[in-house]
Formats: structure tokens, sequence, C-alpha cells
């Protein structure tokens, strides 16, 4: 974000640096290394929206309703999220356009956008569970997501029309394997 790049939790050898975070700034080639007691190391997710950087940990911090975080640059702060959005923030999640999408697995497979205007968790579609097999991670190429699960299934969802009823295309693009690998990260580092 902003050039930088940033590195949030983690595992640490050192107990005292479990809330830290560290910014690497390419035009100075130097690392810059900070603490704020808000940070724990179990860091699930993370995804940047409106500018800003949003953690979501696998347990909850200090209180059991947020199991998010915020990082204001403009400020250099972090802050707890807020509880409506980061309620439905289940799964993995992608940005494209702005908005954010989580891929909640929690009853099957739904793809699920939050709408920033209503504050809502909105659903964008469920997905057949003979196309996914979770656990399943996200990654969005321009304005597709593709959904990679269990033996490398995958489902992709062109989010670009969802402003159009019935517009939405998914489609399989990859044919199970029959190895059981798991996936657990998806990452696009450039196109």
């Amino acid at each position: 974000m902003d050039e930088k790049l940033y590195a949030i939790g983690g595992l640490v050898s050192n107990p005292s640096y479990s809330h830290s975070w560290d910014t690497f700034d390419p035009l100075t080639n130097c690392w810059r290394s900070q603490r704020d007691v808000i940070i724990i190391s179990d860091v699930e997710d993370s995804v940047i929206l409106d500018g800003k950087i949003y953690v979501r940990f696998s347990r909850y911090p200090v209180t059991p309703y947020v199991s998010a975080i915020v990082y204001e640059p403009s400020s250099g702060t972090w802050q707890y999220a807020d509880a409506d959005m980061v309620s439905g923030w289940t799964g993995p999640a992608v940005v494209v356009d702005d908005t954010l999408y989580v891929l909640d697995q929690t009853l099957g497979t739904r793809l699920m956008m939050w709408h920033k205007e209503r504050r809502q968790w909105i659903p964008v579609g469920k997905l057949s569970p003979l196309l996914t097999r979770p656990p399943c991670q996200l990654v969005a190429v321009g304005r597709s997501i593709f959904i990679v699960g269990k033996m490398l299934s995958t489902v992709v969802v062109d989010v670009g029309d969802l402003g159009n009823e019935g517009q939405v295309m998914t489609t399989s693009s990859i044919p199970r394997l029959s190895s059981d690998f798991t996936v657990i990260s998806c990452k696009c580092l450039s196109i």
C-alpha cells in the first residue's frame, strides 16, 4: 500500500515483539519496526480497502466481539474495525473495484459482498458443492474472483456485472485432481 510493504503479526522468536508490525520503504531501502498492543500474531487474513489495511485474526483479541483491526495510514494508528463489517468476515476475502468480498464457508459455500452504504453483507450467490471443495481460498484477477479449494477445484466468478441481475457468470476452470491438496493461500503478485 502506498508503494510500501507492510508485515503485520506472524511468528516471532521474542515474545516481546508479538505486538509488532514492520514497514519497508523502497525509496529509503529500510525497514521500520513499530509496536501496538492492538496487534496480535495470529493473523488470518488481510485486505486493503478504501486506502486502509484491514487485518482479521484467527482468534479474538481483547474483546470477543471484534476480531479485526484497521490501520489508518494518514494518522499511523490502528483501531478495532467496525463490528458490523467484521461480523460477516468469516472466511477468505478479496477486494475488487473497492468492494469487499468474503467466502462464507460455514453452511456450504457462499460468496458475500460488503455494501458500504447500507453497512450490511449481501449474498452474491451460493456455490454448488460439486464445484468447490472447502476449505477454499480467494484471489482476484481483474474483475474475476477465483475460488480455489481442495484438489485444486476452482470456480471463477465475474463480479463485473453484479449490478445486472442474472448476469453473474460462474464457471469451473480447473478439473478436480486425484490428490487431496489443501490450498493455504492464494495471492496475485502481478498480471
